[in-house]
């Protein structure tokens, strides 16, 4: 059923039935880590087998957005690994600028938790 026609019925529309604008962000923040990735990659600054990882974040991104639990759990997985090797980068080698990454990526690890967020994937 349509949004329209649920209207016109008189019943009221799925709460759990959209992506959240934080979801969205949270993809496309995922899909610029992958980027990033690929860039290092391509540039001979990060070794090759990080390709995968780089997949992954792009795999993680959209199943975010199709919704799927799996898809959740693992933009989850890569907010909190991005997080932890940015807090391993600053606390090891200081290096301070990764202060932005870890604080988006705590940011968008909390949000990924919250039971609004939890209720839209399937």
């Amino acid at each position: 059923m349509t949004e329209l026609q649920t209207r016109k019925r008189g019943v009221k529309p799925d709460a759990a039935a959209g992506l959240l604008p934080g979801m969205a962000l949270i993809a496309l923040w995922m899909l610029a880590q992958c980027g990033l990735g690929l860039m290092g990659v391509i540039t001979r600054r990060i070794p090759g087998p990080a390709v995968i990882i780089c997949a992954m974040f792009a795999l993680a991104a959209f199943g975010l957005v199709k919704l799927k639990r799996w898809g959740w759990a693992l933009t989850l997985g890569a907010a909190f690994l991005s997080m932890s090797y940015g807090v391993y980068m600053l606390l090891r080698f200081h290096q301070v600028p990764l202060v932005v990454m870890v604080a988006v990526n705590l940011v968008f690890f909390l949000y990924l938790i919250r039971p609004e967020v939890l209720e839209r994937v399937k």
